[in-house]
């Protein structure tokens, strides 16, 4: 059979998206797309039987149910370039295949990650590994801005003079900041990417790891775009309830309002039943 090609991807192959200041995250290669999770779940090698639109409501039945395995036939493969401490919060992601340069191998190029200014907020008191919305005070942002330049440029200059003086690069590395940008290969199914993207693109994450996320999102998007409709829907923009929440939620529910609310919708009526199910309020 044939490699699946979807036009989409093939447009974004091999074109860096940029992101930060000298960052950028390059679609590589990807193995499937929405066809690969259909043909999987189906256990179907030929053309299919299905219209595009059966296809569609297959996938999103599969992702609203949590039958992933479909999705892990789909693998996408990506040339990344971030800061170091971006890097160190990716790889506790381990459900992917890395690369990373190596600095003992190379000398490490002279770009260093410096945030906008419009960046540097302060603390937040409430989230004790994050920051606030509150921004550093325009006086002092100069500042702060300046240090971060001027200790990337002198500890890249010393760097230099160590390795000029016959220092091993794995010992001369050592001196580096983490705002130092590394490179890697990335290769990941669409079932353990949609995991990285629902917790990365969320507004949670720290500003410089979701925008490499966001570029990611660019890419599945690309490969696999009902798949990714899907994930949008249910996961993305989904909400898990605990059983209290629950609870509490279907005591406050007034059905009568809620089905003609339900009549009034464009959602299936399977989808109706699905939902209501989920409040223990479908007779169905």
């Amino acid at each position: 059979m044939a490699r699946l090609h979807v036009e989409t991807a093939d447009a974004l192959l091999d074109q860096p998206i940029p992101v930060l200041d000298h960052g950028f995250v390059r679609l590589v290669d990807y193995l499937g797309g929405d066809a690969r999770i259909v043909q999987s779940a189906r256990v179907s090698y030929g053309d299919g039987t299905k219209t595009v639109r059966e296809d569609a409501a297959l996938i999103d039945y599969l992702l609203r149910h949590a039958h992933t395995s479909p999705f892990e036939q789909v693998v996408l493969t990506f040339h990344i370039k971030m800061p170091i401490f971006v890097a160190r919060q990716w790889m506790r992601h381990r459900t992917a295949r890395a690369n990373e340069i190596s600095g003992r191998y190379s000398v490490l190029p002279n770009e260093f990650y410096v945030p906008e200014a419009d960046q540097l907020r302060l603390q937040s008191e409430l989230n004790k590994q994050g920051r606030s919305d509150a921004s550093v005070p325009p006086e002092r942002q100069a500042e702060v801005l300046r240090i971060l330049q001027e200790g990337t440029t002198d500890r890249y200059s010393e760097y230099e003079s160590m390795l000029e003086d016959g220092l091993a690069r794995e010992l001369a590395r050592v001196h580096l900041p983490v705002s130092l940008y590394t490179e890697m290969y990335w290769q990941i199914d669409l079932h353990n990417l949609m995991h990285f993207l629902r917790l990365r693109i969320d507004s949670h994450a720290q500003h410089e790891i979701r925008v490499f996320a966001e570029a990611l999102a660019t890419c599945a998007q690309a490969v696999a775009p009902e798949a990714y409709k899907a994930f949008e829907e249910h996961v993305l923009h989904g909400a898990r309830f605990s059983k209290s929440e629950l609870d509490l939620l279907k005591q406050a529910l007034d059905r009568d309002v809620l089905e003609d609310i339900l009549a009034g919708s464009d959602m299936r009526k399977s989808r109706r039943r699905e939902f209501l199910s989920k409040l223990d309020l479908s007779d169905a």
